[in-house]
């Protein structure tokens, strides 16, 4: 049995082993574990709204439950974020896709930004009653350069 030490070990020859790997080389994959990966291959950083615009294409393609589409967006997301600018791009690229209405369909990442918006929406409220920005972070997890950003706008 191997000890957590080289779990540790092979997870990050793991991760060289996909920094070498095309991520273009798997979107036409069916394979959901290869769509999760995808984040961890090989791409510049200019890639970066087109692989996920990709991921989200194979995600649609393969059919996948909700379930499963959250468990590999998480996995995805863990690797590559986009910012608010980048996902900007990237929604009017998708917009563009024959299969547009399907990506927009999927729960996962219209959720997360869904939370968000409604935690920057309380946040705000709090920072319009006086709340501390040390008091609005640890209760809404947003960072405290996020709250001083929402603060310009009260």
């Amino acid at each position: 049995m191997k000890t957590p030490f080289f779990h540790v070990l092979d997870f990050h020859y793991m991760t060289l082993h996909l920094c070498k790997k095309n991520w273009k080389d798997y979107i036409r994959s069916d394979n959901p574990a290869a769509a999760a990966l995808l984040s961890k291959m090989g791409y510049q950083e200019k890639e970066r709204i087109r692989v996920k615009k990709e991921f989200l294409r194979m995600i649609v393609r393969m059919k996948l439950d909700p379930a499963r589409q959250r468990l590999i967006y998480g996995f995805f997301e863990t690797y590559l974020k986009l910012t608010e600018e980048e996902e900007e791009k990237l929604m009017k690229e998708v917009q563009k896709l024959p299969e547009a209405d399907k990506v927009m369909e999927l729960p996962i990442s219209y959720e997360e930004k869904g939370i968000e918006k409604g935690v920057k929406k309380v946040a705000l409220e709090m920072l319009k009653k006086g709340s501390a920005i040390n008091y609005i972070a640890e209760v809404t997890h947003l960072d405290k350069d996020e709250i001083k950003k929402l603060q310009k706008k009260v």
